[in-house]
């Protein structure tokens, strides 16, 4: 972390003790939108138990839409 970022960082971080609690939550969802997604890998557990998942729910619509 450069010098210029932790100064960015405090000025921040001073700014925001000066704000209303209320718009704390505003500003929370704000700083999480400009954060990069995070990327799901294509092997995970996760993404295999969504893809079955997503697999099971096209032969339930499939079977509805025959009968």
């Amino acid at each position: 972390m450069t010098a210029t970022t932790a100064t960015l960082k405090e000025q921040i971080l001073e700014a925001l003790d000066q704000v209303p609690d209320d718009a704390l939550l505003e500003i929370l969802g704000y700083v999480k939108s400009l954060q990069p997604p995070v990327e799901v890998a294509q092997d995970s557990a996760v993404w295999q138990a969504y893809l079955k998942s997503k697999q099971n729910r096209e032969e339930v619509y499939r079977r509805l839409a025959n009968s």
